[in-house]
């Protein structure tokens, strides 16, 4: 059987492929990129151009995230991101007790995991401070790539707007004091970990599984394992694709 799982998020679109429950091949796009390149507009619905996808037949498809409901795919089921996320991070790390932050490029989303089963969650997606935008709109700010950012964790400043907006300011008003790019950037990480951190110590546990693209973030992962009783601080082998993933496990079962 071959199964097709798209996580369909606001800055990139995953999208993986199993075959006889076993992982074959994945795509990631830029958002804009997928929706400009990969998709055909008919009568004012979205479908997917699947032969130039390369992905060729496939006999179940699921979908998920930002725009899943969005986008018209031929006998596709369309399943929650908690659901998905939650799929994926049990497949992936085999564990069955667990917190599990997922920071998107809108919102940023941590689920409390019991046997395998979702208890109880928090979405944050009123705040662009608590995602992976906030991230990339401050490293333009200093001039480094978002990848540079995520190296810095030594002697942030605090930075206190908890509004991107003002954050964006005021990290302007530090650079006019002479701080140094490095400085900075570890004060954008701390500022990000300052805002998750709330929300992950809702749901204690000894294990955090950390999704999503910003989970290559190594500053915000040091932050949490220094800053927080979590013990394990697991970040699985594909974390950027853990939803696509999610859905083609949900998929299989």
């Amino acid at each position: 059987m071959v199964v097709l799982g798209f996580d369909i998020g606001s800055r990139a679109v995953k999208v993986v492929l199993f075959e006889n429950e076993s992982f074959q091949k994945s795509l990631v796009f830029d958002t804009f990129d997928f929706y400009k390149n990969y998709c055909t507009y008919i009568e004012g619905k979205i479908f997917v151009n699947f032969d130039k996808l390369g992905m060729g037949e496939a006999d179940r498809i699921v979908s998920t995230g930002y725009g899943r409901n969005n986008i018209n795919i031929d006998g596709a089921e369309a399943i929650t991101e908690l659901k998905a996320h939650t799929f994926g991070a049990v497949w992936q790390t085999g564990l069955s007790d667990f917190t599990l932050l997922d920071v998107g490029g809108q919102d940023s989303k941590v689920i409390d995991i019991k046997n395998k089963r979702i208890i109880d969650m928090i979405l944050n997606d009123k705040c662009a401070a608590s995602c992976g935008r906030y991230l990339e709109n401050m490293a333009k700010v200093i001039g480094l790539s978002v990848g540079e950012v995520a190296n810095y964790s030594n002697n942030p400043v605090n930075l206190s707007s908890t509004c991107a907006v003002f954050a964006e300011s005021e990290l302007i008003g530090k650079i006019s004091e002479g701080y140094a790019a490095e400085v900075l950037a570890a004060s954008i990480n701390y500022s990000l970990f300052k805002r998750i951190k709330p929300l992950i110590e809702r749901f204690p546990g000894e294990s955090i599984v950390v999704t999503g693209g910003v989970a290559e973030n190594n500053a915000l992962l040091n932050f949490i394992k220094n800053e927080t009783d979590f013990k394990d601080v697991i970040v699985p082998k594909y974390p950027q694709l853990n939803g696509a993933l999610g859905c083609c496990i949900y998929a299989m079962k």
